[in-house]
């Protein structure tokens, strides 16, 4: 069995990563009923022995639970999330050196987070990464998990990002980014945005863009569900996919229900690493079958279903509609709609009792709806995992590399633009050592690149598709 390690930066990547491990724990709970350390525990835990410092002496997978400690490393340079963290219930997952924190905070600053902070700080995270690195058995994975809007989660984020593709090459690194709304309150994270997206376009193996105003929409889609009080249409209490009812947490704090939504993302991408299913998908799989091209390494994400309805007459979800759903634009964790623009590659991870016929019979019943680009009309990847989320009794997340990011991200370079050539709040950056602005016009050219290279391949998706020439045979 595998393992990964977390780099949780920043506030809302510490936010994120808690109600991960919370609902991670609740998952695992949930399945393992006697207590054993098992190897899907060993995914994310290390069983360790609470009376020795160095996090060792817990026991081997197969045998008793000692004590859990997450293999994560929490970095925020303010100490507010770090210290909830320390006091409240989900404290005995980490020591305190997997805690890594500073007073002052960023400031919403690229630049401080990046060159002033990652210069202090940068190598002691590495050697957190490192320690937690050295009690896996076979480490596959790094998972990132910051903001883009911010200053600590992108700017030191993403300097982490570029010291662990140093430190560790052979090691994929999955990056969680929740980018910012437009209407986002801090005024530079535009500049913030690009100047992260320039790294995480260089040195990222995959990006899992997350929008802040698709998570308000579903949230709101299912709260609006929730108090409709429609015959056959009330949800069951605590089986939506905004709940963190059942974890360790008791008391839901602002943001959870947002933060939920990515937490339920980051536990279907590693459920085949975790439990056992008929045809499992290795972590590697994932960037080596939806990345043909390096730089183009962001995949646009869905969840289904986001609830379970409380009344046992009504029939199930049909599982049909699930794989429908999936495709919607109501469903991504983008404000983008994927069926409308060009495919590269789709893969399809799935929990519960699914059959392999059903994964077959809805790909084909999809396929003529869905453009994909003409050397890659095959580009399905899927997986069955045998256990579901809690809740529900079966689930599906899309992953899709799909040219419709592009509109998002001109969105965003269209922002960037508009303060950037006022140069407004430029001197906050370029008073910082390290920066120039050679690296906001490089940062810019990146994401023109960037999205210039999806625009190429989506202009293909309207050109008609020619026969290739057939041979004459001699007579």
């Amino acid at each position: 069995m595998t393992q990964s390690v977390v780099v949780q930066v920043g506030q809302c990547g510490n936010q994120v990563g808690c109600r991960f491990w919370d609902l991670a724990l609740r998952e695992h709970a949930h399945v393992n009923k006697k207590g054993v350390y098992d190897d899907a525990l060993s995914s994310f835990f290390q069983n360790v022995d609470p009376r020795r410092s160095d996090g060792a002496g817990g026991g081997a997978p197969g045998s008793r639970i000692s004590a859990l400690r997450a293999r994560a490393v929490l970095v925020d340079m303010e100490e507010g999330v770090l210290s909830e963290v320390l006091q409240g219930p989900l404290r005995h997952l980490f020591s305190s050196t997997q805690l890594i924190s500073d007073v002052s905070g960023s400031g919403n600053n690229w630049a401080v987070g990046h060159h002033s902070y990652g210069g202090v700080y940068g190598e002691q995270v590495v050697e957190q990464v490192r320690r937690a690195a050295e009690h896996c058995d076979c480490l596959q994975c790094f998972f990132i998990i910051h903001s883009m809007g911010g200053g600590t989660g992108s700017g030191l984020g993403t300097r982490v990002l570029k010291l662990l593709e140093d430190e560790f090459p052979d090691v994929c690194r999955l990056v969680t980014a929740v980018y910012p709304s437009a209407e986002d309150d801090v005024i530079t994270s535009p500049y913030n945005s690009v100047l992260a997206m320039r790294e995480l376009t260089e040195h990222a193996d995959c990006v899992l863009p997350v929008e802040n105003q698709s998570l308000v929409d579903i949230v709101s889609k299912i709260q609006h569900m929730a108090h409709s009080g429609k015959p056959g249409s009330v949800i069951k209490k605590d089986c939506t996919i905004i709940s963190g009812q059942g974890g360790v947490s008791r008391t839901e704090k602002p943001f959870d229900a947002m933060n939920n939504i990515v937490a339920n993302l980051l536990l279907n991408i590693t459920s085949s690493a975790r439990f056992e299913g008929s045809l499992n998908m290795d972590l590697n799989e994932i960037a080596m079958n939806l990345v043909p091209f390096p730089r183009l390494h962001y995949l646009v994400s869905s969840l289904t279903p986001l609830y379970t309805l409380a009344d046992v007459n009504v029939p199930t979800r049909r599982l049909d509609q699930m794989f429908t759903d999936a495709f919607s634009k109501d469903h991504q964790l983008m404000r983008a709609d994927p069926k409308h623009s060009l495919y590269l590659a789709c893969a399809l991870m799935l929990r519960g009792n699914v059959q392999l016929s059903d994964l077959r019979r809805n790909i084909e019943r999809l396929r003529p709806t869905l453009s994909f680009v003409q050397w890659n009309n095959e580009g399905w990847k899927t997986g069955l995992c045998s256990v579901p989320p809690v809740g529900h009794s079966h689930s599906l997340l899309a992953l899709a590399n799909n040219t419709c990011v592009k509109s998002s991200f001109t969105e965003l370079r269209e922002r960037f633009v508009k303060i950037y050539r006022k140069k407004a709040h430029l001197h906050h950056y370029l008073g910082v050592d390290g920066m120039e602005v050679e690296g906001f016009n490089e940062a810019q050219s990146s994401l023109s690149a960037l999205i210039d290279e999806y625009s190429q391949l989506d202009s293909t998706r309207t050109a008609p598709n020619q026969d290739p020439p057939r041979l004459n045979i001699a007579t």
